[in-house]
């Protein structure tokens, strides 16, 4: 692997923050001696300098496709890295204590690119798993709220059934119920109660509090009730297409004007 070294010098040393520091004893590979060395874990990298303040450092060490464990050596707290390739090399390390040792196996071993890759695709089926889980619990939720939602004053009925009315205009279809749930007609926040007036033929709410129920927004004509693609299904190219028929139109209207 070709590394450029003004580049790996530079990020040794910059500002962001480090995975791990500490001391540890790193055997030469010429010089079969411990050296106590300054180790810095960045990411899948691991800088070694000279001394704590060295401006920068004296080897790199990159974490992929290796393995860190325990190995016999004549000092204490001893561990090594290995690389699958056989004419790797190896490099043994010695830690002041059991504790330093365990910690830094420990960081070394979750430093790779190959390790995270399983950590996030544990994750993602974790998530799936909740997402699942949740969304049966929201089926079973709804069902349940429908059947446990109270039925209607008799005196609503009679009015609904006798002339349903929206805006002057009566009827006599039941309510429309769409593809994503919704129901025309059905109210999800307060429940108002109907009374007629004789003299239009119009049907006026009132709430618990004796408040008139808001005017309902005038319906557009030719309008339909119903899209082609329900929201929830997602499929935002169609449902963007079918809503722009009429800006589309009113273009080609504004071209030819011209």
């Amino acid at each position: 692997m070709k590394l450029n070294e003004r580049s790996v010098a530079h990020y040794a040393t910059c500002d962001s923050p480090p995975d791990k520091t500490g001391f540890l004893f790193k055997k030469g590979e010429r010089n079969t001696a411990y050296h106590r060395r300054w180790f810095v874990l960045k990411g899948n990298m691991l800088f070694y300098f000279e001394e704590r303040d060295s401006r920068e450092p004296i080897g790199v060490i990159v974490l992929e496709g290796c393995t860190v464990e325990l190995c016999e050596s004549a000092e204490e707290f001893a561990f090594a890295i290995k690389f699958d390739c056989a004419k790797a090399r190896v490099y043994k390390m010695a830690a002041e204590n059991q504790a330093a040792m365990e910690s830094w196996v420990k960081a070394l071993s979750r430093a790779s690119f190959d390790y995270m890759r399983l950590v996030v695709k544990e994750l993602e089926r974790q998530l799936e798993e909740i997402q699942e889980a949740a969304g049966g619990g929201c089926v079973g939720a709804g069902v349940g709220g429908l059947q446990s939602r109270p039925k209607s004053s008799s005196r609503r009925n009679q009015l609904i059934s006798d002339c349903s009315k929206e805006n002057g205009v009566a009827w006599s279809k039941p309510p429309a119920a769409f593809a994503n749930g919704f129901v025309e007609g059905a109210s999800s926040c307060v429940a108002w109660e109907a009374c007629a007036d004789s003299g239009n033929n119009t049907v006026i709410d009132y709430g618990a509090d004796g408040m008139r129920a808001p005017p309902v927004p005038p319906r557009r004509r030719g309008a339909s009730l119903e899209s082609p693609v329900s929201p929830g299904t997602g499929c935002f190219s169609k449902l963007h297409d079918w809503y722009g028929r009429e800006v589309e139109e009113l273009r080609v209207q504004w071209l030819q004007s011209q």
